[in-house]
């Protein structure tokens, strides 16, 4: 093989080896950290959380959400500063441009006023940092 051939190939590999390593760089920087949704209660009417607490779940699965812990009614909270909500319920999503589109999505706006009406507390949504 003469020199130009081997030159050649040695740009070659030198190129598509840089072309993996940019794309896994790409890959890597492309990838949302996850996003919960955080809701804490104050006051609850029983029964309406309940109706709204039935419909939640099937406006979640489009949006890959899912409860990642609920705590309400009997749980022991313990306040270690200031006073407890009464309850808490965490939903995780991929991504917090998919927590914002489950929040504003038609099925969630349906079902929003029964929450509204049946407690009184905060939700927010918190962003997630991604290990490096």
């Amino acid at each position: 093989m003469n020199r130009n051939h081997k030159l050649a190939l040695a740009t070659l590999a030198g190129a598509a080896i840089g072309a993996a390593g940019a794309t896994a760089m790409h890959a890597r920087q492309v990838t949302p950290p996850p996003a919960y949704i955080i809701s804490e209660v104050d006051e609850m009417d029983l029964t309406g959380i309940q109706k709204y607490g039935e419909k939640v779940p099937e406006t979640l699965a489009p949006f890959n959400g899912h409860y990642h812990f609920l705590l309400h009614g009997g749980a022991k909270i313990q306040a270690l500063e200031g006073e407890p909500p009464k309850g808490i319920v965490v939903i995780a999503f991929d991504s917090a441009e998919k927590a914002r589109e489950w929040y504003d999505s038609p099925a969630y706006e349906a079902i929003k006023p029964i929450r509204q009406r049946s407690s009184k507390g905060r939700m927010f949504m918190v962003e997630g940092v991604t290990a490096q």
